[in-house]
């Protein structure tokens, strides 16, 4: 089967994990993996046949076979990439907090016409994990306030995560409102130490009015099935529970292990998710249903 072709730009621990999972797709073909210094990522590529190159997106200028870059760097190196990627016709697939484009939640807001869009931002790993509960709930009643505690393992949060803790809130706060569909919402994450490490879970408390809670459990349930599809071990381990205008409930995500530990549910939904977006735009320009 015919495959569509792939750049990457910053194969560290996210990049590699994303790299492992595009050489395993039915659709994508890692063509280029780019970084700004040598590195183990770029080794790795370079070890299974890929192209590699040290020089930044300027690596990138001499193909013109590529037409999904993944982008595992920071917000502001985005902020340069994003042009180039747009003049040059290529999908873009933003795993910073940049947010160029518009939020995507594949089990939530992914369409044809999000496809034809030139960035997508992938928000943040407890978006990616939350904000489909928080969208399915919704849809049964409205929420007036969204809370959510995400709690990962220390050892899963890399500099990157560590950096941007505040862009994290921020932006998992505001795609619960703007995707999901609460009024108003709060994120909070706490970085556990714990030995041996936890897994990712996301607690998710629900301000409504007058529920039906069986409602809200089958809708809840139909969601984890869909995300499922892309994130086998994502899990209500506590199914929607009501008291007073509260609705509680909580996920667990557990990694494939695919490079990163398997406890690194947090970083592994955010690059299933993005392989799940690059899948369907592949689909799409090669005519498969």
């Amino acid at each position: 089967m015919e495959k569509i072709k792939i750049g990457l730009i910053g194969p560290g621990n996210i990049g590699r994990d994303l790299l492992v999972k595009i050489m395993r797709s039915e659709y994508l073909e890692p063509e280029l993996v780019i970084n700004v210094f040598e590195s183990g990522g770029i080794q790795f590529a370079r070890e299974h046949g890929i192209h590699t190159s040290i020089e930044g997106i300027k690596g990138l200028l001499p193909y013109d076979n590529i037409d999904i870059v993944f982008d595992c760097t920071s917000a502001t190196a985005h902020l340069e990439h994003a042009p180039i990627l747009k003049e040059k016709g290529i999908f873009a697939l933003d795993l910073t907090p940049a947010a160029v484009g518009p939020y995507c939640v594949p089990a939530v807001n992914l369409t044809d016409e999000m496809l034809d869009l030139p960035n997508l931002n992938l928000v943040t790993c407890a978006g990616q994990a939350i904000v489909p509960i928080v969208a399915a709930i919704n849809s049964v009643v409205q929420i007036e306030y969204a809370e959510l505690i995400a709690s990962i393992a220390s050892k899963s949060a890399g500099a990157g995560t560590r950096a941007n803790i505040d862009e994290f809130t921020q932006t998992t706060r505001r795609a619960m409102v703007d995707v999901g569909g609460a009024k108003s919402g709060k994120a909070i994450i706490i970085l556990n130490p714990a030995e041996p490490p936890i897994n990712m879970r996301n607690t998710l408390h629900a301000k409504v009015s007058h529920a039906d809670i069986d409602e809200v459990r089958h809708a809840v349930d139909e969601m984890v099935k869909k995300i499922q599809v892309y994130v086998p071990e994502y899990t209500a381990i506590l199914e929607p529970i009501m008291k007073d205008d509260i609705i509680t409930t909580m996920i667990q995500v557990v990694g494939r292990g695919d490079y990163l530990p398997t406890y690194a549910g947090n970083l592994d939904i955010i690059t299933s998710a993005a392989v799940n977006i690059a899948e369907a735009y592949a689909k799409k320009k090669l005519g498969v249903k």
